[in-house]
């Protein structure tokens, strides 16, 4: 019993010369899983093999998949994603997932990144600073979620939460989305791929669902994330996600708006 030739293939090319303990342990198990993974999702969606190992990281780091991240970012180098690009991945999802996620996320990338010869730290990748980090976040944050909806959160917040809003501006976004190494729609589809993965933010995800909408990530990039997601994250947070994909980017010919 053994994967099919097309999922051999596509194995060998993300993890060449290796073999998994778990075909010899678990032969049926890896045999389900390697011919849907790698072979039967593949077929659907428009995503490149790059973005779709940049998304699968980051959905691992958001749901706390530590040891199959370890095995997925060997195989998203061996295709071509750079260090820093991986870095950004890591960094991008402290915003997101919180540092107490985060951290043996960043040692695993750095030890891997390390055998590899890779060379720490890497070339920094900010473009602001204390004093402009405010100001920059701000317009990065209504290029992405809208000036109007910025505005209003900051009109809506509470003087004893409107401290929440400045931080989101100048930190999130300030910090994070305004650094070199990932452009706007990568960093937006990644955060999409690490709320799905977390679970229990479904109000978060159908904002950053209109967000990828507005940095030019359409319907069907969001469902092929999601469904190259699938066989690591699971069927429930799956289907929440395209559940909330059709909210705010209904399938042509099913606008809830038409009559």
């Amino acid at each position: 019993m053994a994967p099919n030739e097309q999922a051999r293939q596509h194995h060998d090319e993300l993890f060449p010369g290796h073999v998994s303990t778990l075909s010899v342990t678990d032969p049926e198990l890896i045999e389900y899983f390697d011919n849907f993974a790698f072979d039967e999702v593949l077929h659907y969606g428009t995503l490149d093999t790059r973005t779709r190992l940049m998304v699968q990281l980051a959905a691992l780091i958001g749901m706390q998949g530590i040891s199959e991240y370890r095995v997925m970012l060997g195989a998203a180098l061996t295709v071509g994603v750079t260090p820093v690009e991986v870095k950004e991945i890591v960094y991008q999802a402290v915003p997101y997932a919180g540092m107490g996620k985060v951290f043996d996320f960043l040692h695993a990338t750095n030890e891997i990144l390390t055998a590899r010869g890779v060379e720490l730290p890497l070339e920094g990748q900010s473009t602001t600073t204390p004093e402009t980090r405010m100001e920059r976040g701000l317009a990065t944050q209504k290029e992405i979620v809208g000036a109007d909806a910025v505005d209003a959160m900051y009109a809506a917040a509470p003087d004893d939460t409107a401290h929440i809003q400045r931080y989101l501006s100048g930190n999130c976004f300030g910090d994070h989305y305004t650094r070199r190494g990932l452009d706007l729609r990568t960093r937006e589809l990644l955060t999409f791929a690490m709320l799905i993965a977390m679970g229990g933010c479904e109000p978060q995800v159908k904002g950053h669902v209109a967000a990828n909408r507005n940095v030019g990530n359409d319907r069907q990039t969001l469902l092929s994330a999601a469904t190259q997601l699938l066989p690591f994250i699971g069927y429930p947070r799956t289907l929440n996600a395209i559940r909330l994909i059709d909210e705010v980017m209904p399938a042509a010919g099913n606008d809830s708006d038409k009559e």
